[in-house]
């Protein structure tokens, strides 16, 4: 029997988010590679979300939250002028990945208030059930 109700709703939010920073992470990591070894400049991940129906005993469901995917945003990378790169084309540019440290940084700081956000409703619900534990005592 499962005293906390919400906390298969609430794991799978913790587990999302967790995914979301490491993405980040990676991105922020890559912020400078040109070269990957599927050729050409690194290119940004972006992860999605969706709805999962979490079926309960007794019939009830709740929703939860999952990583739908992880996929590349196409956007194409900034050109720099920088012949003396040894990714550098003929004319001298440079194709830079297309991180910008700004947004990931936003979508850093996003996920982790979203993470800590959940990480206190699970606080919060183990506190609820511990205080009704003491009650039937």
């Amino acid at each position: 029997m499962n005293l906390i109700a919400g906390i298969d709703v609430t794991a799978g939010a913790l587990n999302a988010q967790k995914t979301r920073l490491d993405i980040v992470a990676q991105n922020i990591a890559n912020a400078q590679t040109t070269r990957t070894p599927e050729g050409g400049p690194y290119q940004r991940q972006v992860v999605s979300f969706e709805t999962e129906l979490v079926r309960r005993e007794g019939g009830a469901s709740l929703q939860s939250v999952k990583v739908g995917g992880i996929s590349a945003d196409k956007t194409p990378g900034q050109q720099v002028y920088n012949p003396q790169h040894p990714d550098a084309g003929p004319d001298g540019l440079v194709t830079m990945p297309n991180v910008n440290l700004a947004y990931e940084m936003v979508d850093l700081i996003t996920a982790s208030r979203a993470y800590e956000a959940n990480l206190s409703v699970v606080k919060n619900a183990r506190q609820m059930a511990m205080k009704a534990l003491d009650i039937g005592k």
